[in-house]
């Protein structure tokens, strides 16, 4: 794979533009570090589209299943207790009376 300054690109276009003609791919360098790469036109080249939600609109997936009545009461019971003991800790340092 031939390397060309930009200097040398600007002055000699023609040529480099033969050699991707002809199948080569040319890097390009601004002082000595690489900012580009020529490469042959290709008609059929690969397209990258987004890819298309499998699962239709995200408001038509179903939901799963209800959690079972004793596993929600226990979740929601331990939340309360962090919560309750995450308050306790904020107000420690609160004397009664005072704003927090």
């Amino acid at each position: 794979m031939p390397r060309v300054r930009v200097t040398k690109l600007k002055a000699k276009l023609s040529h480099y533009l033969r050699l991707v003609r002809k199948g080569e791919t040319v890097e390009v360098y601004d002082r000595d570090k690489p900012v580009a790469e020529i490469i042959p036109y290709r008609k059929n080249r690969l397209r990258v589209t987004p890819p298309e939600d499998p699962a239709g609109k995200w408001f038509e997936t179903p939901l799963p299943p209800p959690l079972p009545p004793e596993v929600a009461k226990a979740a929601m019971d331990m939340y309360w207790e962090d919560r309750r003991k995450e308050a306790d800790r904020f107000l420690e340092g609160v004397r009664p009376g005072e704003a927090p």
